[in-house]
């Protein structure tokens, strides 16, 4: 809920387990006091609130009566130009070439429900019912700038959304430079910063550091999330661990360029701040126009990371996510991929279906190399038909035969690529990213068709809009392979060419939006080279994502452990895949490919018709295995209890909603000799209540499980074991 303080001037905004406290500080600054833990009583929250000017800081005389400075002040928002030298939150040019921004304090609105987003994802409510929301309104008197914070608090998750809205009511236009969509200053410094980096096949690996003096930053450049960086990172701790300490975590919802970090300044105070990237970024805002920040996602713990991924999860995984696939079960699923790469033909794709069905797999997709003349990463790429030479009966025909096997037919697209060597690159030169008289970048033999385009837009709808309504296609796997590199448009001004990048998210979004509202029944499934857009953003319009290219099942101990520190399981595509692994050479067993693949969105990525009878039987097996577990996996509470980033092994826990069922993942990177066998402690589960090993005569007490824990063997190197628990 959301309060206010009349006498005192502050805001109270309160989740299940949390407190966040504003203070309007005069006429100008919105003054953070707290957040933590929640706070049943704030009186005296302001006793000890001394002003503090150091030496060689100037005084925001007109700020207020008081002799301050706002360099050292908590602030809510902060703006380039006043006395803080530290990271603006907002920075604009105007007309006369000023960078000066100041705003007063206009009004305030308190209100039940969360408004949306135009043309941008976000968390929902279902009714107004489930959340507050605050808006605090400030105005720049001498520009005619309005910005609007907008705070939104979960009644039922300890979740705290934050956004901004500039609006030019002047007469002459403004150019934002940068606008954070959020900035939390703490009175302390003495943090950890964990964050996920990687590279692509190695997705979301964690990292956790001290804070420096100065600023500890991660961001993107490269026209989305990436791969390289997470938009994510969380404020901990020295002392927390899975289960104890204060964790604040950031994620963004947004799937573009973007910037984030914390900025220790010299007096122990930290900066926290989330936003579009402003490198390379300008938006002119014209008169009556109004520019809206995408939101920040903000979650409290108080017991630990685990806490914090989990209040994630269960906002994501309701919230954010949306569609008949939401409360769903998707459907296992078979992609031709790694089996035939390009080089196939119908009959291989139906041999592969027959197979495939005969093995209780549900669904088959087809990936790259149906569409143009594609045989190879040369050609094609926008022109999104039939390639007859490989499909004579086309899409409509080979998904009948499929689907009259019992299967289900998905099918693979890259929308947002175009290749030189194509029907629609030699139509339309002028709809790519690129800028005149500069050479063109190729990554994978393509070039990113230009989405701040409206015409290039309707292009893409219509396309596949032709594609899904020309056959029984029932899930669509939508791929993205490079990055941005010479970013421009032909059909922007010059003023305007910084705006490129965000343009291209928001009419992505747009089509998406579009596309996923016209075909609710399809099954749409983010890809970007594996794991390189899985963001909070993407998942407001996929119900899933391609984890990682890399599906080696040692590596996804480490991307899915990373992973989940945001992301639910029931987001992340995982694929029992070829041995030797494609992408790392490792060999793995079908069982520990399996197990871990379990963790996720279970599917399957080889040629199953090179399998022998008790290879198909093992993966029968699997499938009715996973269809047990599966509610609890995607649905259900998850426990880290062990770390490959921390140690040699990894273990899983999910239980149920019901809290009957407890499923184990338990995965050994290395054996280690003459080792006794290791016992793995559970958490969460009922007191007082038994729990039987499935497959196993063995009996466990709560107390036992949780306090001492119970046996796993010795395992060899690259393996992994699943225990599921029953509750008696």
């Amino acid at each position: 809920m959301i309060t206010f303080d009349e006498t005192n001037c502050y805001f109270h905004i309160s989740t299940p387990n949390s407190s966040y406290v504003i203070r309007l500080y005069g006429e100008y600054i919105p003054q953070h006091l707290y957040y933590g833990k929640k706070l049943d009583n704030l009186n005296g929250i302001l006793n000890d609130d001394e002003p503090f000017v150091p030496g060689f800081s100037a005084i925001d005389r007109e700020y207020c009566e008081e002799q301050i400075t706002t360099d050292v002040v908590l602030q809510e928002y902060a703006f380039y130009g006043s006395c803080d030298l530290r990271k603006p939150s907002f920075h604009a040019v105007y007309k006369d070439g000023s960078r000066i921004t100041k705003m007063k304090f206009v009004s305030y609105k308190i209100y039940k429900g969360k408004p949306t987003l135009p043309s941008l994802p976000a968390t929902y409510t279902e009714n107004d019912d489930e959340a507050d929301t605050l808006e605090l309104l400030y105005r720049d008197e001498v520009t005619g700038l309005e910005l609007t914070y907008t705070y939104t608090a979960f009644v039922k998750f300890d979740a705290v959304t934050r956004s901004v809205k500039a609006k030019n009511t002047g007469c002459d236009a403004v150019n934002i430079k940068e606008i954070m969509s959020c900035n939390v200053d703490f009175p302390r410094s003495d943090f950890d910063f964990i964050h996920l980096p990687g590279a692509w096949l190695r997705e979301r690996h964690i990292e956790r550091l001290s804070l420096i003096s100065g600023r500890t930053h991660i961001e993107s450049r490269r026209g989305s999330s990436s791969h390289h960086h997470s938009p994510f990172f969380a404020l901990v701790d020295k002392c927390c661990t899975e289960t104890q300490g204060q964790v604040y975590g950031f994620s963004f919802v947004y799937s573009g360029n973007f910037e984030a970090g914390a900025e220790v300044d010299s007096f122990g105070n930290t900066r926290a701040y989330m936003g579009i990237n402003s490198f390379d970024f300008n938006w002119m805002l014209k008169k009556d126009e109004q520019f809206i920040a995408p939101e920040v996602v903000m979650v409290y713990s108080s017991e630990g990371l685990g806490k914090m991924s989990r209040t994630y999860h269960k906002l994501y995984r309701t919230r954010l996510a949306r569609g008949m696939y939401r409360d769903t079960e998707r459907p296992v699923l078979i992609n031709n991929w790694e089996a035939t790469y390009m080089n196939f033909d119908e009959q291989k794709i139906v041999d592969i279906a027959r197979t495939a069905a005969k093995a209780g797999i549900e669904m088959l997709v087809l990936d790259d190399g149906w569409f143009g003349k594609r045989n190879d990463s040369q050609s094609s790429l926008g022109d999104w038909f039939v390639f007859k030479d490989k499909l004579p009966s086309g899409i409509n025909g080979l998904a009948k035969k499929v689907n009259d096997l019992g299967l289900k037919f998905g099918l693979w697209v890259e929308p947002e690529m175009i290749s030189e060597n194509s029907d629609l690159y030699r139509s339309h030169p002028d709809w790519c990213i690129h800028v005149s008289g500069r050479e063109k970048s190729r990554g994978r033999n393509q070039l990113v068709l230009d989405l701040s385009r409206q015409d290039v837009c309707d292009y893409i709808v219509k396309v596949l809009s032709d594609i899904l309504s020309s056959a029984p296609i029932s899930y669509v796997k939508w791929d993205m392979n490079r990055n941005m590199s010479e970013i421009g448009s032909e059909k922007l001004p010059p003023e305007r060419q910084s705006e490129v990048a965000h343009r291209y998210m928001l009419g992505l979004y747009g089509v998406l939006e579009m596309l996923t509202q016209r075909f609710p029944n399809v099954l749409f499934e983010g890809c970007s080279g594996g794991g390189g857009r899985f963001d909070a953003g993407m998942m407001y319009y996929f119900n899933q994502y391609w984890t990682s290219d890399d599906s080696d099942a040692v590596e996804r101990m480490y991307i899915q452990h990373g992973t989940s520190l945001v992301m639910p399981s029931t987001f992340m595509g995982a694929h029992v895949s070829e041995v030797p692994n494609h992408q790392v050479g490792r060999v793995t067993s079908l069982e520990t490919r399996g197990n871990i693949a379990f963790c996720g969105q279970l599917g399957y990525e080889l040629d199953v018709t090179k399998m022998s009878e008790e290879e198909l039987d093992a993966i029968r097996a699997q499938i009715e295995k996973y269809k047990t577990i599966s509610d609890t996996v995607h649905n259900g509470d998850m426990y880290r209890l062990l770390s490959p980033f921390d140690s040699n092994y990894v273990a899983w826990e999910f239980i149920s909603n019901n809290k009957n069922q407890v499923v184990v993942c338990y995965g050994t990177v290395n054996t280690l000799p003459q080792c006794k066998n290791n016992f793995v402690k559970l958490e969460a589960l009922e007191s007082n209540r038994e729990y039987r090993l499935f497959g196993a005569d063995k009996v466990y007490s709560a107390d036992v499980l949780m306090n001492i824990g119970f046996a796993v063997e010795n395992q060899k190197d690259f393996s992994a074991d699943l225990y599921v628990f029953e509750k008696i």
